[in-house]
């Protein structure tokens, strides 16, 4: 088990949210909080960069779709990178893939 770790950076297109470690039932409330704290503004793109991500079950999956409802509310955008292989696959596999854009990294998905 990984814990989980998020930092947050400053794009020009909006807030990057750097996610390390095992996104999962035990550690989604971070996310939660963390979402919960930003203030988006109309326009602006939320990223979340999985490049750190090692682990990421249903609930981690629940608190992605979450994150993309709290921006669409808030008339923004969101951006998934770096998603790795493993959850990528679980995206496809429900639909996801065609909810979320995905870029191959964080430069990619704050380019305006």
């Amino acid at each position: 088990m990984n814990p989980l770790s998020i930092t947050t950076q400053d794009a020009t297109t909006g807030p990057v949210l750097e996610i390390f470690g095992d996104l999962d039932y035990t550690t989604v409330g971070e996310l939660r909080e963390r979402l919960t704290a930003l203030t988006l503004r109309p326009g602006q793109r939320l990223v979340l960069d999985l490049a750190g991500m090692t682990f990421c079950d249903s609930s981690g999956i629940t608190a992605l779709i979450a994150a993309r409802n709290q921006t669409h509310a808030a008339h923004a955008d969101i951006a998934l990178a770096a998603v790795p292989a493993h959850t990528l696959r679980v995206l496809r596999m429900v639909g996801l893939d065609q909810i979320f854009v995905v870029h191959p990294d964080s430069d990619a998905a704050t380019r305006p």
